[in-house]
């Protein structure tokens, strides 16, 4: 049953709250993860007036459900065996708590170092919390609603936007949830069992959520949308954004084209890179904080940067090295953090969706020191900032890698690909080069280095000068193949007779 109380003191929070909620004389709060005693301890409350209280009850998720079940390296996206199922994550009989004004909910909390983000407990807690304010506020209602989360630990980010706390105070939060944005979180898959959804409703409920916090703004408010990369630390990669570039406008995208670049990219790239199609931002880059020095990583925290483009509702981030051969602008429609899956439970950061956000960006900088990456560069950290994820296919960012006697074609229906390995244009267009080392022949595709070639072959001859073989790249080539040949590799590609047209324009 509901229990009542008088107050004597009012905290801050408790006071945020009324003010905030003044069509309600009686302010109805539900529990989560919390007794009353413990609220009160946590909360400042002597008894409270105007407060009724309500126990939420669910089922503990069971202990037999580790992080990995619930996001596996591996699904049958295809359905060719079986439709792919997530394990269950109870919550409350939500007819029993409608239009709650306030969730209370005591998050638990892991010491940091025992990969304490990654609990299901504690991700159960915070769904719970997530569906009971969207039930209250969200579905069909225009009343707002609020969550109080008391503890050492914070709620899940990816889930409690931090543009939507109202208060912060020790071991107290308050936030008011943009409850369109909140829909979009629940109706995802609980982890990556699953591929994320996409909603038919793209132009109408969907949409609404990137609009301002303003009711009567959010019908018209247009998305705004943008693939962005970032180039830094040098210009091996400006041929590649070029690619890109013009990769995603033969697919007839209606999105912006935004590119990232420090001090080291030229005057000279920068024209080129324009006249492919990108809008240019200036930035300082970031150094990787785990990598060693000079490592090909070391200043792969650039890529935070993209946070920063607050002009934009949502990016999609995608490395220089990929070309794009199907229209992604789909996409867009899923929330952040959406990406294919790397290895175990990670996703791979080389394409990916975004919300820029200046906290975000804040927090970021602020945790870049004590929250470590397991491979030194963005994809570690981003794993570790972003535990709570959601699966695209991985048609969308498939790797050109193949690490068995399989068969090196990738598929046709695939939006992208990721070029491991040596560049396509660091290459012959003859052939793929990484055949002509041993341990690059992993990297190794005919198919798939025919397919850069194509997006290549498609571009203004203006273009075509910024991806010029320079004698340095002929040499090495020529070094390899020689290699190749004396080794007698059986792949035979150092017999190719070499024909590209590249070769005499320097």
């Amino acid at each position: 049953m509901p229990m009542e109380h008088v107050i004597t003191s009012r905290p801050q929070w408790f006071q945020l709250l009324q003010d905030e909620i003044k069509d309600h004389k009686t302010l109805k709060i539900g529990l989560v993860n919390l007794d009353n005693a413990s609220f009160f301890d946590y909360a400042g409350l002597r008894g409270a007036e105007n407060m009724e209280m309500i126990d939420v009850k669910f089922p503990k998720v069971s202990d037999k459900i580790n992080w990995k079940d619930l996001f596996p390296e591996w699904i049958d996206e295809d359905e060719v065996s079986a439709k792919p199922t997530c394990p269950e994550i109870p919550m409350p009989v939500f007819e029993e708590y409608e239009e709650l004004d306030v969730l209370v909910a005591k998050v638990p909390c892991k010491h940091v170092g025992v990969d304490g983000s990654r609990d299901v407990f504690k991700l159960q807690v915070n769904l719970v919390v997530a569906n009971l304010l969207v039930r209250s506020g969200g579905w069909n209602k225009n009343r707002p609603a609020y969550a109080v989360f008391i503890g050492d630990c914070e709620p899940m980010w990816e889930i409690f936007r931090c543009e939507d706390m109202l208060l912060q105070e020790e071991n107290l939060r308050v936030y008011k949830p943009e409850l369109e944005k909140l829909k979009e979180k629940i109706r995802m898959p609980v982890g990556s069992c699953q591929l994320a959804r996409l909603f038919s409703k793209q132009g109408q409920e969907i949409r609404k959520s990137y609009s301002t916090s303003v009711p009567d703004k959010t019908l018209f408010h247009k998305p705004r949308e943008a693939y962005v990369t970032v180039l830094h630390s040098s210009e091996a990669y400006v041929c590649g954004a070029i690619a890109l570039a013009q990769s995603i406008i033969q697919t007839n995208s209606t999105r912006d084209l935004v590119l990232l670049a420090d001090d080291s990219i030229s005057p000279k790239s920068l024209h080129g890179l324009i006249a492919a199609g990108w809008k240019i931002k200036k930035i300082k880059r970031i150094r990787s904080p785990h990598a060693p020095k000079n490592a090909y990583n070391e200043w792969n925290y650039s890529k935070l940067r993209i946070w920063q483009l607050i002009e934009y509702d949502k990016v999609i981030f995608i490395d220089s090295d990929f070309v794009v051969f199907r229209n992604i602008d789909k996409f867009f429609s899923y929330p952040e953090l959406s990406a294919a899956g790397n290895d175990g439970y990670i996703f791979n950061s080389g394409v990916m969706i975004i919300e820029p956000s200046k906290c975000k960006f804040q927090n970021l900088m602020n945790k870049r020191f004590e929250v470590g990456s397991y491979n030194g560069g963005d994809q570690g950290f981003l794993n570790e900032m972003f535990v709570w994820w959601h699966r695209w296919p991985t048609k969308l960012n498939p790797l050109k890698i193949f690490v068995d006697s399989s068969p090196r074609d990738l598929p046709e229906d695939s939006y992208t690909v990721h070029y491991l390995g040596l560049k396509p244009w660091t290459c012959y267009e003859d052939y793929d080069c990484n055949w002509d080392k041993v341990e690059s022949q992993i990297f190794a595709s005919d198919s798939a280095h025919e397919r850069w070639w194509k997006v290549y072959n498609k571009m203004p001859m203006e273009l075509r000068k910024y991806c010029a073989l320079t004698p340095e790249m002929d040499a090495r080539i020529i070094k390899w193949r020689k290699k190749a040949k004396k080794a007698n590799f059986s792949d035979g590609h150092w017999r190719i007779q070499v024909k590209d047209p590249r070769r005499l324009s320097y």
